[in-house]
């Protein structure tokens, strides 16, 4: 019967041109539409760079490129279709079955090519020229100097051998803290375009306070600050980090993988507390979902007791987040359904939001840098999972990233995220720890191949007042290190930028109201590319735009210092910090109550070798001169 079938079939002798008008006649009028602008961008690429093929690297062209290539792959598909039908008709006739089977194999991949629309959908997907073009920027810039990302690299700031030396990267004689105050100090500087860090940090707050509508006014003492950190490899969910103890597993999986450098955040509460005159207890730093694992606890709280550390259980001197009553609306009808989001207390009471991320790649997002760290920012785990209860029916945000929704102009809840004004409508600062980098949330630190860092740690700090123009360039670089992971889904990965740059009117059409106020977002900051992969150029620093400016500072290795230490008064106490101590040395603290005495007191208090020094000490009358000295041993 089946036979029957075959020659019955066969004697009706259909033609290409039928089986062509069979599939024409099944492609809906946007796919000719499509189409059509395909052979339209192929008729201008071929008229333009035919005669002048440098025409080839215009803006104009590289957006006519996709669309023209395309629309050539696809043609191809129906020339392939018609060639082997009819030698599959020829050879079938002839009785050569063996060819006639291959010819047919060949026309079934050529039709579901077509017919299925695979091709077709890569025009349908087509990026537009703002998310694949060079130099196009997109949206409205934020900061002291609007769109400014600055990137400083220094190759002695990281030493760690590897995960074989048995050694773990945050250790002091591995990651260098003198070195990374002095780059995390350089970048203040150069994000504000300030001499020093008192005019830095007093330049930064004018910018975002007049941009939140606060005035033109700087910090005031008693305002709150909120640092998002990702502890993603901490978290509750994993039981790396026993709750009861607080110690981290070394023989579990996550050991030796990367949070940010305790380094780095040392260098953000000294700034914050040092510089700024922040008091401790106005200062949070964690991770909602996460444990604060000792190694990083009592580094920490050895210097800052105040400070409230924040985790997802609260044991051990840390703060348990818990749920205010400050809403956190989805913008997808996908949500309504969902158990209803609330903003962490300690982020809805904070007037400041930093957001600590990690350059690293992700297996559902392409990359995850600050818009993704607000992932940790709720209080429940992206598939509901809460403190001690199980699954709940949360929006579950991982549905919504490129790898389970593809292509371009879509829904994206990381802006959501970035959009909210107690989350990314209160971050005031965005750094990305690039000290390590690597492959996955999880990833252990991987060296990068790409110039400057010349198969080296990429040993880098990023920062920027604008979360979109930070994201923007860490997927520049991560494309460029890790092409394979970050450029899977094409350009999806950056397609919540371009809705986050243009979120008063995004692309997909959504009307972002994460706060659900009706009055929907403004643009989030400015999206764009650089020119190229060596040069790392932006329209600002190109001169031709008003999009990116990368600011690139190289520091040299800066070998032990002694300088002059910090003294703030707080409180009842006196603050006194002696900063830029290296591992290995040998140190004293002495006071004495007059200058010429013959003997100093020794201060019984131990430093924390190789991340600095800090004594608490009654402060005096006015009537009463202590002088402090310290003591160091190579």
């Amino acid at each position: 019967m089946r036979c029957y079938w075959i020659h019955s079939w066969l004697k009706r002798k259909p033609s290409f041109a039928q089986i062509r008008c069979r599939i024409v006649q099944s492609v809906t009028l946007n796919r000719f539409l499509l189409l059509a602008a395909g052979f339209l961008a192929l008729c201008w690429f071929c008229i333009r760079v035919i005669p002048k093929p440098q025409r080839a690297m215009y803006p104009c062209q590289r957006a006519a490129f996709p669309l023209a290539s395309t629309f050539v792959i696809w043609m191809l598909g129906m020339f392939a279709l018609g060639k082997s039908s009819s030698s599959f008709l020829r050879y079938f006739r002839s009785g050569r079955y063996g060819l006639a089977t291959m010819a047919m194999v060949v026309t079934m991949l050529a039709t579901l090519a077509i017919f299925q629309g695979p091709i077709v959908e890569r025009l349908l997907a087509a990026p537009s020229a703002s998310t694949i073009t060079p130099n196009l920027p997109i949206g409205t810039g934020k900061g002291v100097f609007p769109g400014r990302v600055v990137w400083v690299h220094n190759p002695e700031a990281t030493n760690w051998a590897g995960p074989s030396s048995g050694l773990h990267w945050a250790e002091p004689d591995q990651t260098d803290m003198l070195a990374v105050e002095e780059m995390f100090r350089e970048s203040i500087l150069q994000l504000a375009g300030q001499t020093t860090l008192t005019d830095a940090w007093e330049a930064l707050f004018v910018a975002f306070n007049t941009d939140q509508g606060r005035g033109v006014r700087g910090y005031e003492p008693g305002e709150k600050f909120m640092i998002k950190s990702n502890l993603t490899t901490a978290a509750a969910r994993n039981n790396v980090v026993n709750r009861s103890t607080y110690v981290k597993n070394k023989s579990s999986y996550l050991w030796s993988n990367i949070d940010p450098a305790p380094q780095l955040t040392l260098a953000l509460l000294r700034h914050l507390v040092y510089e700024v005159g922040v008091a401790e207890k106005d200062i949070t730093v964690g991770d909602p979902t996460a444990m604060f694992p000792n190694m990083f606890f009592d580094l920490f709280a050895a210097e800052f007791p105040d400070v409230r550390y924040l985790d997802n259980y609260g044991g051990k001197g840390r703060t348990r987040s818990e749920f205010s009553d400050v809403p956190f609306c989805w913008s997808t009808p996908d949500a309504d359904t969902k158990l209803q989001d609330y903003i962490p207390v300690s982020f809805a009471e904070a007037d400041y939001l930093i957001n600590l991320a990690v350059l690293k790649t992700h297996g559902s997002s392409g990359i995850t840098v600050c818009a993704k760290n607000h992932y940790g920012s709720l209080l429940r785990c992206p598939d509901g999972l809460l403190q001690d209860e199980g699954v709940k029916n949360f929006y579950h945000l991982h549905h919504n990233l490129p790898k389970s929704n593809q292509g371009l102009g879509k829904y994206r809840s990381l802006v959501d995220l970035m959009g909210h004004p107690e989350l990314g409508g209160k971050t005031f600062l965005c750094i990305v720890d690039g000290l390590y980098s690597g492959l996955e949330w999880k990833s252990i630190p991987t060296k990068w191949k790409s110039p400057p860092f010349n198969n080296d740690w990429p040993s880098s700090i990023f920062v920027s007042m604008d979360q979109v123009a930070i994201d923007s360039v860490a997927y520049d670089f991560l494309r460029m290190e890790f092409p394979q992971d970050v450029a899977v889904w094409g350009d999806a990965p950056v397609d919540y930028l371009v809705e986050a740059a243009w979120a008063d009117s995004p692309p997909s059409g959504t009307f972002y109201d994460p706060a659900g106020t009706g009055e929907g977002l403004r643009s989030l900051g400015v999206q764009e590319h650089w020119n190229n992969n060596e040069d790392k150029q932006y329209s600002r620093n190109l001169g031709t735009g008003e999009g990116i400016e990368l600011r690139y500072e190289r520091l040299a290795n800066i070998g032990p210092r002694l300088s002059s230490p910090i003294t703030r008064l707080a409180g009842e106490d006196w603050l006194i910090y002696f900063p830029n101590l290296t591992p290995g040395q040998t140190v004293k603290v002495q006071k004495t109550h007059q200058l010429d005495a013959a003997t100093w007191e020794n201060l019984e208090q131990s430093p924390s070798a190789g991340y600095g020094k800090r004594i608490r000490q009654t402060a005096t009358g006015p009537d009463e001169a202590v002088f402090y000295r310290l003591l160091v041993e190579e």
